[in-house]
């Protein structure tokens, strides 16, 4: 491996250590109802999002929520020496994707058959801080000043 790829790896590698994230796969529930939730709740506040998730009545806010909580813990496994509530953790990126689809046949007249997609999706969050964001513009501004 040559040194600039090494040098991108490691980068990426020290940006993977700041991220935190959790994925839902096979969630069954059609990949739109899971988007409307989603789409509330992007770049916001975790607290906020919590909240927001907690009295919507979608069956896919519960299970979006949990994944939010999971995303949390796995948070607090790599920074163990950090608070929550000083770190100022939003949802960074949170996205649905398509799953595997069930294809089914419905009876229907004159000897014919209805097509029933059941389908799935898979969920991503990933969660950022706005501390870490906010030292890495200063960094940024102290390297140009010098």
């Amino acid at each position: 491996m040559g040194a600039r790829k090494r040098l991108a790896a490691e980068a990426r590698k020290e940006n993977n250590s700041s991220v935190c994230m959790a994925r839902l796969v096979d969630n069954n529930t059609s990949p739109r109802k899971a988007r409307l939730m989603a789409d509330l709740v992007r770049g916001k506040n975790v607290e906020y999002a919590l909240n927001v998730l907690k009295f919507s009545k979608k069956e896919s806010s519960e299970k979006i929520r949990k994944l939010i909580l999971s995303a949390i813990s796995n948070w607090q496994a790599k920074n163990e020496s950090e608070r929550i509530e000083d770190s100022g953790l939003y949802i960074k990126e949170i996205f649905v994707d398509c799953g595997t689809m069930l294809k089914r046949l419905r009876t229907a007249p004159k000897g014919m058959g209805y097509r029933i997609r059941k389908r799935s999706n898979h969920i991503t969050v990933v969660l950022g801080s706005k501390i870490e964001g906010i030292e890495e513009i200063e960094e940024n501004i102290n390297q140009t000043e010098e």
